[in-house]
């Protein structure tokens, strides 16, 4: 879709993560951002934390489990403790409360204070600010994660500090959706935000994005790992999923994505009727085919 959202791995401008207005406006509405949004594969999160698990900590099976009572929390870094995770850009904590459903410690870094607030309402430990700027004071993580936001961090910068934060052995996992709708709803919308939107930066977008173009992007971050020298071998891995939509569902989850939190009202409205009229015409509802792509990467022993 022709549109820079949260989990669109390689939006505008050249540089997004100089785009900070952009970043900052998914917490116009927090709430509609985290209802709306959808989750990411229990197999992804299991994978991660069984990939940075020490030896002392059980090993949580093949999905993912709530905290163990019988282990105590004794602070990052410690050993026998659960793994614990860095969430960098948690947004709302739509994937922090996953690892922290799975028996993580979860802290999670959002420069939107909207955002943060609404997360750390759900019962989550966020503090505010870029990632590029927050001061870790000496902490350690057996995991930094960054789901569906790396693009808004400096690239050479976020692999540095990701590395800093993590301990030997530790795991940067970076991961996204790739998905488009199908060619009936996503052409009434390209068509509809070109005349809505005319000077907007996405308005000449294709109305569907092939999945090699995210796999580009993605080898691009892993390419940006490997340069910092203070990780092993970059691997991507993908989960392939579907998610049916009513419309109403896909008309709530629209407004949250990048290229539609600055629009106008009217703007917006009319974008909405065309999907919306698009939708009704297959039924009231649709298929979305989903892959979430990931790059992930192991710290050397040694900085």
């Amino acid at each position: 879709m022709p549109i820079v959202s949260r989990d669109h791995p390689e939006p505008p401008p050249s540089k997004p993560h100089e785009a900070r207005r952009m970043a900052e406006s998914f917490g116009v509405d927090a709430q509609r951002y985290d209802q709306a949004r959808p989750g990411y594969p229990a197999a992804l999160v299991t994978r991660i934390i069984n990939g940075t698990r020490r030896p002392d900590v059980h090993d949580i099976g093949p999905e993912p489990l709530g905290p163990d009572p019988h282990v105590h929390d004794t602070g990052p870094g410690t050993p026998g403790t659960h793994p614990h995770v860095l969430d960098v850009g948690c947004g709302t904590g739509i994937a922090a409360r996953q690892f922290q459903a799975a028996g993580c410690t979860v802290l999670g870094v959002e420069p939107d204070a909207r955002m943060a607030a609404f997360a750390q309402s759900r019962g989550l430990n966020v503090e505010v600010a870029t990632f590029e700027a927050w001061q870790p004071a000496g902490r350690t993580f057996d995991a930094v994660v960054a789901a569906q936001s790396w693009h808004w961090v400096d690239p050479s910068t976020g692999a540095t500090k990701a590395a800093q934060v993590l301990r030997p052995g530790g795991r940067l996992a970076i991961f996204g959706h790739a998905y488009e709708p199908p060619a009936e709803v996503a052409e009434p919308f390209a068509a509809a935000f070109r005349q809505a939107a005319p000077d907007s930066p996405f308005h000449n977008g294709p109305a569907r994005r092939p999945l090699d173009l995210y796999r580009a992007a993605y080898a691009k971050v892993a390419g940006t790992i490997n340069e910092t020298g203070h990780f092993g071998e970059t691997e991507q891995w993908h989960f392939d999923w579907q998610q049916s939509y009513t419309r109403d569902q896909w008309l709530a989850l629209l407004p949250t994505t990048g290229g539609l939190t600055s629009l106008r009202p009217g703007q917006l409205t009319g974008i909405l009727n065309a999907v919306g009229d698009a939708i009704d015409s297959l039924g009231g509802r649709f298929t979305m085919n989903y892959t979430t792509l990931a790059v992930t990467a192991v710290r050397h022993g040694t900085i």
